[in-house]
């Protein structure tokens, strides 16, 4: 058995390398298509013209709902591990914070930023403010479960990555203001080439190399639920109430079928 077969680790990996995929590939097709410039542009930048728009979404849709089914995953982990009502809570309150970050990635993927910049906006806040209180969340949840469930290497993992997204969503947002003040009645948002020297280059260029860092970061941190992903395994029953799919007052049932049936699909347990 592979390391990624084990348990429901393949779940994190995929998520990542999927996730990783979107960003290189519609990065590697804007430059060659010279839609964007070489230079650390802005990820939402490198899907915003065709072809790769297209693929950047269908690949971003794909990879919210990774995100999704990971998260959930990870719900009840903690909700099967945790008896403290408090942090089941807690626990519930980072399921739903995840939830409302992938919603803004298919929010992004579906609304351009040079045609919808408001709803573009709303995806990004969802998406990178909403995802880091998700990881915020998690790394309370490993504090307050080490070292019983948690190691202390793992929390100080958790918290070494909940400071990198902060101190990018800070540096992305102050250099963004600093950006939009300096080039104010220039449609920032619809500028995909920039030339060094000119007004706003600077901030623009230390904007999107935080947004680069904050996406690396959400991307390290799911990397930390592999190992405990490999502990989960899925145990499914489906139980037939009745031989047949139809009412029975207009069917009769077949002799050689019990009226009900336990049939386990998937062997295995939390």
């Amino acid at each position: 058995m592979w390391w990624f077969q084990e348990g429901l680790c393949v779940l994190p990996v995929a998520l990542v390398i999927w996730t990783a995929a979107t960003f290189i590939f519609a990065y590697i097709t804007a430059i060659i298509l010279r839609h964007v410039d070489p230079l650390v542009p802005y990820i939402s930048d490198t899907g915003t013209v065709a072809p790769e728009r297209c693929v950047f979404g269908l690949m971003l849709n794909v990879s919210a709902f990774l995100g999704v089914a990971t998260m959930y995953v990870r719900y009840k982990q903690l909700r099967a591990l945790v008896d403290d009502p408090r942090l089941n809570l807690l626990n519930l309150i980072g399921f739903v914070l995840g939830c409302g970050s992938s919603l803004g990635m298919c929010v992004i993927a579906n609304f351009q930023k040079t045609t919808l910049f408001a709803m573009h906006l709303v995806g990004a806040i969802l998406t990178f403010g909403v995802g880091a209180l998700y990881i915020l969340v998690q790394m309370l949840l490993s504090y307050r479960m080490q070292p019983h469930v948690h190691s202390k290497t793992m929390f100080w993992t958790r918290l070494s990555v909940c400071i990198w997204t902060f101190a990018s969503i800070i540096s992305m947002f102050v250099s963004s203001v600093i950006m939009y003040t300096t080039l104010s009645g220039v449609e920032v948002n619809k500028k995909l080439h920039w030339t060094p020297g000119e007004p706003g280059f600077t901030p623009h260029i230390v904007s999107t190399i935080s947004e680069w860092s904050l996406a690396l970061s959400f991307i390290s941190f799911f990397l930390t639920y592999i190992r405990d992903f490999k502990k989960i395994n899925l145990r499914a029953e489906a139980e037939l109430q009745s031989n047949h799919l139809y009412d029975s007052h207009h069917y009769r049932p077949l002799p050689s079928r019990r009226p009900s049936e336990t049939s386990p699909l998937l062997a295995g347990s939390i």
